[in-house]
């Protein structure tokens, strides 16, 4: 991660420079989709660092929804750029700019290459981590940028057509668009505390029912996630009268994290009704 932001914010001043001089819109879109990407691939980088720390009295479940957050920053700035962006397209086809398309054409190539190198460090580590997979998902905006303002400068070369720079820009903003819109979706589900992708609490409910000895019945379930590799359950379970309250809580706990992959639940036991039936 350290690594991927400093290639990228060392290339993101010459990139913003040789946009400027070129005038290609493509080429400063990229540039400041580079900027948060060096701010992003930062901060990212520092949550991890910061996840790392154990829990305390005051954090009682650590640092690790930090990187949530992250994650959830760095997908509305990819959103404000792609709003940006959008809006300075319009403007050059109402107004074209003149784009040398040599300069641009050399600048796009080394930025090219600088977000290769930027992906293929990152590459592998996002699987299960929503910070990393926005990270990997600003550098990946990256590459698709650069390839865009190469496309541009090649069309302005051969053709003198300006429009291709803002056209490939709303291009490339529309790519961005649905990735970002992706991360900001799932950490923003994760800090609501909704239950994980693929967990429904109703079938938790009749499946351990089914399957576990002495259950009568399964209720007050919460599923919630402290961050993509933590999901976490809490239940009441009503037990039949004669049967171990510690072997069937046992029986409980695995079955969550066999069929469900959630290792980490409470169990409440009940005989007879519920606390809080007894209460209204």
């Amino acid at each position: 991660m350290a690594i991927a932001a400093l290639l990228t914010g060392g290339f993101m001043f010459a990139e913003a420079i040789g946009g400027f001089l070129s005038g290609s819109l493509a080429l400063v879109a990229d540039a400041g989709h580079m900027l948060t990407d060096f701010a992003s691939l930062a901060l990212a980088w520092f949550a991890i660092r910061i996840a790392r720390r154990p829990a305390d009295w005051k954090r009682t479940y650590g640092f690790d929804r930090f990187q949530v957050l992250i994650a959830f920053v760095n997908g509305i700035a990819l959103l404000a750029l792609c709003v940006w962006i959008a809006v300075e397209a319009i403007r050059r086809f109402m107004d074209p700019v003149e784009v040398l398309g040599g300069t641009m054409l050399v600048i796009a190539i080394i930025g090219l290459a600088v977000n290769i190198g930027s992906f293929l460090v990152l590459h592998g580590a996002e699987e299960k981590n929503l910070n990393m997979r926005g990270a990997l998902l600003h550098v990946a905006g990256d590459m698709l940028g650069s390839v865009a303002a190469i496309v541009a400068a090649g069309v302005i070369i051969l053709t003198g057509w300006m429009p291709i720079d803002p056209i490939l820009s709303l291009l490339v903003c529309l790519l961005i668009l649905r990735s970002a819109w992706y991360v900001t979706r799932e950490a923003g589900h994760i800090l609501l505390e909704a239950a994980p992708p693929g967990l429904d609490i109703r079938d938790m409910e009749r499946d351990l029912v089914d399957n576990v000895g002495g259950v009568v019945d399964v209720h007050h379930v919460h599923a919630w996630a402290i961050s993509e590799e933590r999901p976490m359950v809490t239940l009441h379970a009503r037990l039949a009268e004669g049967t171990s309250e510690e072997t069937v809580v046992r029986a409980i706990k695995a079955r969550i994290s066999e069929r469900f992959s959630v290792d980490h639940a409470t169990v409440e036991v009940e005989r007879g009704r519920c606390a809080d039936e007894k209460a209204a």
